[in-house]
């Protein structure tokens, strides 16, 4: 199987500003959104419509690509920001709602290739082979398979190699996958399950925007594989609501290391947006109307951690 679609796009850099923030509605993480309100920070989508889904961060073009894995059901299944460079992936985004949830396939699995290197990936922009085995570090999905089981064909696009980053597997899974890593992958599934569905049962239109990945800048590795493939020392999480009630954000920050971290609560690795953003450099969630943007990422962590019951 191969995607049906993949667009490949460079993408110019586009100023960052951010505004003020508006009155909201309360001081638990949500805010409601006002469709005529300014937004100067947003994507450039003139070329890529794409590009103004609320998954995407500010996309910052120069050695950075940007690879849409798309299948016939639900158009774009997940879409990740690869560096030419450093040939590794910066984040991989996503949608979770109604439609991705659902279970009809199971994990991919195959005896000669678990790994697939992208197909529409030019060679000159991976290694020639996969420096994961025999290195001591898991291949590490960034868009987990357990999140995309609605088809066989979408559960086998999160095996690319671009959709993997090397994990120690006590960080990957831990002891019974108790390590905090698996726990919040569980709890953003737990997440997008719990308001996608109304009290009464009936499907509504709610969806969790994702945003996932480790740092593969110099100063933020572990280590390098034979002096390539890039270990991260972080990684992180990046999480946008949206349903009735408005949108609400949270994200998450973990070192990535070899001990056994099962007891952590996972409030200790949250925050708002605003200083994850800091630590990554990375302008999550730019789509949003500048007042919404502001409110939803600025919220503080006790207030961001009360509003996702963490």
């Amino acid at each position: 199987m191969r995607p049906s679609l993949v667009h490949l796009l460079l993408l110019a850099l586009l100023p960052v500003i951010i505004l003020s923030c508006s009155d909201t509605d309360g001081d638990n993480g949500w805010q409601k959104t006002d469709p005529t309100v300014n937004n100067a920070n947003h994507n450039d989508d003139s070329k890529e419509p794409a590009l103004a889904r609320l998954e995407f961060p500010h996309t910052k073009g120069g050695s950075l690509m940007l690879i849409h894995y798309t299948n016939d059901q639900y158009g774009i299944n997940y879409s990740v920001e690869w560096d030419i460079e450093k040939r590794a992936p910066r984040w991989s985004a996503y949608q979770m709602h109604s439609g991705t949830l659902k279970r009809n396939t199971t994990r991919y699995y195959s005896q000669n290739n678990q790994y697939p290197r992208d197909p529409m990936l030019p060679d000159s922009y991976y290694f020639s082979t996969d420096l994961f085995w025999s290195s001591g570090f898991s291949h590490g999905h960034i868009c987990p398979s357990a999140d995309r089981l609605y088809s066989t064909e979408a559960n086998y696009q999160t095996f690319f190699l671009t959709n993997m980053q090397p994990q120690y597997s006590m960080f990957n899974s831990g002891v019974d996958y108790s390590s905090p890593w698996c726990r919040l992958e569980d709890k953003v599934r737990t997440w997008a399950a719990s308001n996608s569905t109304a009290s009464n049962g009936q499907r509504v239109s709610d969806t969790l925007y994702v945003v996932k990945g480790g740092t593969i800048e110099d100063n933020q590795l572990l280590t390098k594989i034979k002096g390539e493939l890039r270990v991260p020392k972080y990684f992180f999480v990046a999480l946008l609501l949206k349903n009735q009630q408005g949108y609400k954000a949270i994200g998450f920050w973990i070192e990535h290391d070899n001990q056994n971290h099962g007891s952590d609560p996972l409030n200790k690795y949250a925050m708002n947006i605003r200083e994850l953003e800091q630590l990554t450099g990375i302008d999550f969630f730019c789509n949003l109307p500048d007042d919404v943007e502001a409110r939803v990422e600025q919220l503080p962590r006790e207030n961001v951690c009360r509003a996702w019951g963490i």
